[in-house]
């Protein structure tokens, strides 16, 4: 229990921290007067002033914001808008679109720079031909009887002669029986598998991953494995947001809230460095692109804004800007109950 409480305060903290400095660093840039640095939502619970700014801890833990002048956010403040020339709503729309853009992308550039260190440190696995490395219980190929060390020579009339040929075949067939030959030491023989389908990726999988050999890279090809992997998981979330609006994957299966996600920090903690900091990038990653979405008080509800005033040539009314921020409030609470009590349900 120690490990995954702290785990998780960890990991919330950096996430939240480096989240709401980038927002920092931009609207310093441009020149708007930041009012507050707030660690977790209102109300305030203890914090310093330093210069312009009230540097805080507040009271919901679950979240960050900071306050630049003249803007109704999280704080759902509007009394010290006066159109002074730091102020928000006095900016451009491109300085504007900077400072609240830059918060999300922090989360998705350290998302790229955690894989991108990993791979750096621990090296990329290159597979080794069509050799199979690794069985998953209870899968399809398990219950053929494949086993690690196993090379896969044929899959129905398409000859085998790296591990992609593997992936490509079988990805694109879910559902249909497939006819593969193996061989085992000096023994060649076949076998019939049928892939199940993954709703998530929409491919088939048997339940196999690939014999590989660790291979050192440098800085820039770590970086853009890093990259390409974050690419890959976007794709994944995209996919599973459909997926759970559509109602082809239920809210309960897919939604998680803080205590799945401190279990999941535990467990990783439990598995060494190297997986902390995986589930560390995951996380941020998930946070960049989420509040990216459309959806009032996440910063993808305040571009929103942003983007109907670049196309009206007039901002929306402060009236209005906070009757949104007070429906994003209420709504994104409840999501929080409700993941929490999802999370709880899951455990019992």
């Amino acid at each position: 229990m120690p490990v995954t409480i702290v785990s998780f305060i960890i990991v919330l903290g950096i996430l939240i921290f480096v989240h709401e400095f980038g927002h920092f660093l931009a609207a310093k840039a441009v020149g708007i007067r930041v009012e507050r640095f707030s660690l977790g939502f209102p109300p305030r619970l203890v914090g310093k002033k330093i210069g312009d700014t009230d540097y805080c801890i507040s009271a919901i833990p679950f979240g960050g914001y900071v306050k630049m002048a003249g803007m109704i956010d999280e704080s759902l403040d509007q009394e010290g808008i006066r159109g002074e020339p730091w102020e928000f709503m006095s900016k451009p729309l491109w300085a504007r679109f900077l400072a609240i853009f830059s918060g999300p992308l922090m989360n998705l550039l350290l998302a790229v720079f955690v894989f991108g260190f990993l791979a750096y440190w621990t090296g990329i696995g290159v597979p080794v031909g069509p050799v199979i490395g690794e069985v998953q219980p209870g899968m399809p190929a398990d219950s053929a009887g494949f086993r690690p060390g196993d090379r896969i020579l044929q899959i129905d009339e398409h000859r085998v002669s790296s591990w992609s040929d593997v992936t490509r075949w079988v990805h694109a067939s879910p559902g249909r029986r497939l006819m593969i030959v193996r061989q085992r030491d000096q023994a060649i023989d076949t076998v019939f598998v049928t892939p199940m389908r993954d709703v998530v990726q929409n491919v088939g999988l048997i339940g196999i991953a690939p014999e590989t050999r660790i291979q050192r890279v440098g800085p820039v090809r770590a970086l853009t494995s890093g990259a390409s992997y974050c690419w890959y998981l976007s794709k994944l979330l995209a996919r599973s947001l459909v997926l759970m609006a559509s109602g082809q994957v239920s809210w309960r299966e897919g939604l998680g809230g803080p205590v799945r996600i401190a279990q999941m920090a535990g467990e990783s903690a439990r598995r060494g460095f190297s997986s902390f900091l995986a589930f560390l990038g995951f996380i941020s990653l998930n946070l960049g692109w989420i509040n990216l979405l459309p959806v009032p008080a996440l910063d993808g509800g305040h571009l929103l804004l942003l983007a109907i005033e670049g196309v009206t040539r007039r901002p929306v009314s402060n009236r209005v800007r906070l009757i949104v921020q007070q429906i994003g409030m209420v709504l994104l609470i409840a999501i929080m109950i409700l993941a929490v009590i999802n999370d709880l349900l899951r455990i019992l």
